[in-house]
């Protein structure tokens, strides 16, 4: 048993030029202080206090003394040329040492610090120091220090050793029992002379004489409880938990694709189907002979009356499907296998009924080149991306390790478990199902493409004239950016800040463009975004997103400013998507020529057909789509939410939703049929988002306040004892985007035995 001195002063003199001064000397050491002391603030604001109290560093029994007997000398003094009263009060702490599980209620003050004793039981190795208060300010820290003298428990020194906190209502600090050869603390508890480092406001009396001293009275009740912390076996648990949860998804994809297989085999065996292909078979005496040549258009429409009279050139027959050439002539063509018929583009693809093989007439191996370079990129932008941001949060986990400083990190608290010299473990290995499932999705996307391109060496007819044309490079990029936001979702919570926030929003931003992109090219597969300027316009948005965050708080002129791109850009991305990518502003060569278009345009699309638009479909999701992202427009410059990364991260969502709906509504409206597997995608992926956004709307922590104010929202973990409910939003939204991608993979294999003319676009 440890035994504590604490010593109580008084004076009742404000004279700050001839303050008492106290010196307390022990056996090994010295502590000092003066009455009035006085603590500075901002703008050097000051604050006197004519009370103090300190806790002397206490001293182990010797042999040679009794437990109780401490020599103590306390020498007072005063330069004064006066007498001046004080008062000098030395008593025995009876409570210094804390219990394990017990709640001890104390009381303290900015001049009156607190600080007590623990020691590890012989059976736990971390503990949880739980510190809450009923009132908010004033605000306080809470340092948990080495047994050292002198104990730094003042306003000006605290932070100078240990690890330490600031506290509004709740602050929790893992302790660990390495972290402390002589398996003991000291828990040390400052009030702090003002509130703004805990997010409150400095008294306006102040602002208006910075030079005059107040005797505040700020004191707060606080109360501490140490439990033990969760043992070793539990990571063990974690881990295998998270491991064996997402190897469930490799071993179902496993039994999806042996059944497959299965029936692929018995069906072939009939002489019904060729067992090469992977999605969808067709008869094999299928009326198409192997000489058609690869997109030619089957006339679904009669396209003499759609042109007036002007007769279509076909396109030319294109190599065979299995001669892949790798010529500089084809790369440096823009991808574009038609142009000598560049002037029929605008009457294919404006007739009022479009059929997929009106825009799948390229050479399809172009096209696939096309779409690959999505997946190179990635790859590039991912390793440039990704080594500085790994660099950055290792350089911010040392800082906090060496410093101390806890409130760099906007971790919660309550459920912070740490491994080696990361601070909170579990944030970190739950985000190893978006790279497990990342790969996952990837192999499923290589098994398809290796059937294909069996398909394709055999020359299988169907394969080329039937069916969504099959470009697997999108769906490459959307496995390597499902990867890519697990690792960089990782980085972010190895010190969750304001200043790496974006880390874990870039690639959810990328996957939600990737997404619709991938839906848009599965019936426009000649007109889709080149991944240069799809790229581009994503670096746009991550740019946008941290001028946001940056200026969006505060700054009116930002959201208006904001709210024209965000306008205008749907305007001018709706004008694309209405005329297939054919809408030229171009005329005479007059300078007033461009006008001249642009009234003649807003006159026959907009009066003329007012009641009854060319392309109604169309027409109508554009509406819709624009009605969506104009209210967001609005409802960013009206409320302007904090929260900018995650109101630009709703757009993108809302906007893949709406297109993904609208797409299922007119599959289902052309009579075309939801196979099981991608049915149950749907369902799955609904039930899942549902369950994942329930959790990521708990809150749990918020880098937009105050470290301390953010410690209010902290949660104990409720998974194994180990997870919190972020981590739980986590594993949920890996399986959910894992879901939300086998659904745009799998939507139309319904439409393998179905001629391109016979499939509509919209």
């Amino acid at each position: 048993q440890i035994d504590a001195v604490r010593v109580y002063v008084n004076s009742s003199s404000e004279n700050l030029r001839y303050p008492v001064l106290f010196v307390v000397r022990q056996q090994k050491g010295v502590l000092s202080w003066q009455v009035p002391l006085i603590f500075r603030g901002l703008y050097q604001r000051t604050y006197n206090y004519q009370e103090v109290s300190r806790t002397l560093c206490p001293s182990e029994p010797t042999p040679e003394t009794r437990p109780s007997d401490q020599i103590i000398f306390v020498d007072v003094a005063s330069m004064a040329p006066f007498n001046i009263a004080y008062e000098l009060l030395v008593t025995k702490l009876e409570n210094f040492q804390l219990e394990t599980n017990k709640a001890f209620n104390f009381t303290a003050s900015p001049s009156q610090p607190q600080y007590f004793l623990y020691k590890f039981p012989q059976d736990v190795d971390s503990v949880i120091i739980n510190v809450v208060s009923d009132a908010a300010y004033p605000c306080s820290v809470v340092s948990v220090q080495d047994i050292v003298c002198p104990v730094y428990d003042l306003d000006h020194n605290v932070e100078f050793n240990g690890v330490y906190q600031s506290m509004t209502k709740q602050a929790a600090i893992t302790v660990q029992r390495k972290d402390f050869p002589g398996e003991q603390f000291f828990v040390v508890f400052v009030i702090k002379p003002e509130d703004y480092a805990c997010g409150g406001s400095v008294p306006s009396s102040i602002h208006e004489n910075v030079n005059r001293t107040w005797n505040l009275q700020r004191t707060k009740n606080l109360q501490v409880t140490i439990v033990p912390s969760i043992k070793k076996s539990v990571y063990v648990q974690a881990m295998f938990f998270s491991f064996l949860s997402f190897l469930s998804f490799y071993l179902g994809s496993v039994v999806v694709a042996f059944v497959h297989y299965v029936r692929v085999q018995r069906k072939a065996s009939a002489g019904r189907l060729s067992p090469e292909h992977g999605s969808g078979m067709m008869a094999s005496s299928h009326p198409i002979s192997a000489s058609t040549p690869e997109g030619s258009s089957y006339g679904a429409i009669d396209e003499s009356s759609s042109s007036g009279g002007r007769q279509l050139p076909s396109p030319e027959p294109r190599p065979p499907a299995g001669s892949d050439t790798d010529s500089s002539v084809e790369e440096e063509s823009d991808f574009d296998t038609m142009p000598e018929i560049e002037s029929d583009k605008n009457i294919i693809r404006t007739k009022v009924f479009l059929y997929l093989s009106d825009l799948s007439r390229k050479d399809r191996r172009i096209v696939s080149k096309k779409y690959k370079i999505y997946f190179w990129n990635i790859i590039t932008i991912a390793v440039f991306y990704a080594l500085p941001v790994i660099q950055l949060v290792i350089t911010y986990q040392t800082v906090v390790n060496v410093t101390g400083n806890q409130d760099i990190c906007y971790y919660n608290f309550l459920c912070a478990h740490p491994l080696g010299v990361l601070s909170a473990f579990n944030n970190i290995l739950s985000n190893v199902g978006h790279m497990m499932l990342g790969f996952l999705f990837l192999l499923i996307v290589l098994r398809r493409d290796i059937l294909h391109h069996r398909a394709m060496e055999m020359k299988d007819t169907y394969t080329l004239d039937y069916g969504i044309p099959k470009h697997f490079g999108l769906f490459y990029a959307m496995g390597i950016a499902l990867m890519m936001e697990g690792v960089l979702s990782a980085c972010y919570h190895v010190c969750p800040n304001y200043s790496n926030f974006q880390f874990d929003t870039s690639f959810m931003y990328m996957i939600a463009g990737l997404c619709m992109l991938k839906l848009y090219q599965t019936r426009h597969p000649d007109i889709n975004a080149s991944a240069y300027s799809a790229y581009a316009s994503f670096a746009v948005v991550i740019s946008l997103a941290v001028l946001g965050v940056v200026f969006g708080k505060n700054d009116m002129w930002f959201w208006v400013i904001f709210s024209m791109i965000h306008v205008l850009a749907s305007l001018a991305l709706s004008t694309q998507i209405y005329y297939m990518g054919r809408f030229k502003i171009d005329g005479p060569d007059s300078d007033m020529g461009i006008f001249r278009r642009a009234v003649m345009v807003l006159y026959t699309d907009c009066i003329q057909q007012c009641s009854r638009p060319m392309y109604m479909d169309r027409m109508v999701l554009l509406i819709v789509g624009n009605l969506v992202n104009w209210s967001f427009a609005i409802f960013g410059l009206v409320y302007r939410p904090r929260d900018f990364a995650s109101y630009i991260l709703g757009i993108f969502i809302c906007n893949l939703l709406l297109y993904l709906a609208f797409y299922i509504i007119m599959k289902l409206r052309s009579s075309e049929k939801l196979l099981p597997i991608p049915m149950f995608c749907i369902v799955a992926t609904a039930v899942v988002w549902a369950a994942a956004l329930y959790f990521f709307f708990q809150t749990l922590s918020s880098w937009e306040e105050t470290p301390a104010e953010s410690r209010e929202k902290n949660r104990p973990c409720i998974l194994l004892g180990f997870f919190d409910d972020h981590d739980v939003w986590h594993f949920l939204s890996a399986a959910a985007l894992f879901f939300s991608f086998l659904v745009l993979l799998t939507l139309d294999d319904d439409l393998d035995t179905v001629r391109r003319d016979k499939i509509p676009v919209f």
